[in-house]
């Protein structure tokens, strides 16, 4: 039997879409995730190398998130999507067999450059595998489920993690984190790519890298999507680490702190899943999205409740699902070419703004209660909502898949 032209992309966009959901969630089903910290002090690690350890696995992120991206745009990206959670796997498997401050740093490394080989890698090739099928007016509804599926799995590893810690420790937990990896890189391998890399020799990373860096400094609108990005994205990223604090705070129970960061997890869940409708938000919708997130987290973490934790989960879910949307602009934006590349640019202002935040948190905290201080943290996202609006006024005759691309 001959499929219609109109089935054959529909088979295509299905079996991209199951393949990248099962990917997202494998890829984060990580029990490793609520426990690693506990697992590094009852190796015997001070604070200041625990601490340490999380700004090299930050380090290394920061140095390769961009020249993995312009790799990304000069090889197969599917291989790297295969290779990263096999690097994974391999740090968790040395945390687990032989924990020490040095397998340790190692994992670190190996997870940091796992990741930063599927950051922009994974965008890039979704985008390019929908606008061949042409579907890729469905991109943001697409990203925002796969986040979805990404936060799932971390939710899922959150309450997996205690029973299976409590049945064979450590080790259990960490044969589960490889075999999660294990399962991802297996489910990479069915990613559908059309996209043929560049002949050998006729394109080096380098140049694709200086080509990208080139396209943002001379296209504005390139530009100010890459800003936008982390713009978004950093300042909740930080906060998040601080939530069980903010909870901790308000007087509840210690059991009822995992509970309520539950609850918040579950919240920006569901957002993502709003990515798809959003989209019609435009530019003034945006700000409109990103200045109410705000305000519901000035508030929230304000009225010191557990209704304002709510609202809190409320403004992530706000914030995740803008950080969704700023991405489709980026998308919309840059040249197939380079698309890794400058996708990878944006990961990286994120990485080095959330490092930022990290720092002015730190200092903020020293004197003031962690309800004020994400009250404070709040203000720059006002700050990019009237940005936003006062930007140009978009063209009339603006096409739909544009209208989120303007700035």
């Amino acid at each position: 039997m001959t499929l219609s032209p109109a089935r054959v992309p529909a088979t295509g966009v299905r079996r991209l879409t199951t393949t990248l959901y099962g990917y997202a969630f494998l890829d984060d089903l990580v029990l490793l995730y609520p426990v690693y910290a506990l697992l590094f002090a009852d190796t015997g690690l001070p604070l200041w190398q625990i601490s340490s350890l999380f700004a090299l696995w930050s380090l290394t992120a920061v140095v390769l998130e961009v020249p993995s991206g312009a790799w990304a745009d000069t090889v197969s990206r599917r291989r790297l999507l295969w290779i990263g959670p096999l690097l994974t796997a391999a740090g968790f498997a040395l945390w687990v067999t032989v924990p020490s401050y040095g397998a340790f740093a190692l994992g670190f490394v190996l997870w940091g450059a796992g990741g930063a080989l599927g950051s922009g890698s994974l965008e890039a090739l979704v985008y390019d595998e929908m606008e061949r099928l042409g579907a890729a007016d469905r991109y943001a509804r697409v990203m925002g489920r796969t986040r979805a599926a990404r936060l799932l799995a971390t939710v899922t590893a959150m309450g997996l993690a205690g029973p299976v810690l409590a049945l064979g420790g450590y080790p259990a937990v960490g044969a589960g984190s490889v075999l999660a990896c294990l399962l991802a890189a297996l489910t990479a391998t069915r990613l559908p790519e059309h996209r043929v890399p560049a002949a050998k020799g006729s394109t080096s990373w380098s140049g694709t890298l200086r080509a990208g860096i080139a396209e943002a400094r001379g296209d504005r609108t390139v530009r100010g999507a890459l800003l936008l990005i982390p713009a978004v994205a950093a300042v909740w990223g930080a906060l998040d680490e601080y939530v069980s604090l903010l909870i901790r705070d308000l007087g509840v129970a210690e059991t009822t702190v995992p509970w309520l960061v539950l609850l918040v997890w579950t919240l920006v869940t569901v957002g993502s899943l709003f990515a798809g409708p959003a989209e019609r938000l435009g530019t003034r919708g945006l700000a409109a999205l990103i200045a109410s997130a705000a305000l519901a987290l000035a508030v929230g973490a304000g009225i010191r409740t557990p209704a304002g934790i709510a609202l809190v989960g409320l403004a992530f879910a706000g914030f995740q699902l803008a950080e969704v949307l700023v991405d489709v602009r980026l998308q919309h934006r840059i040249d197939d070419a380079r698309r890794a590349t400058l996708t990878s640019v944006a990961s990286l202002g994120t990485e080095l703004v959330t490092v930022a935040v990290f720092g002015v948190y730190t200092l903020l905290g020293a004197s003031l209660a962690h309800s004020t201080v994400f009250m404070i943290l709040s203000v720059p996202y006002l700050v990019t909502a009237l940005v936003l609006c006062r930007g140009r006024r978009r063209p009339r005759n603006e096409s739909p898949q544009e209208r989120l691309s303007t700035q």
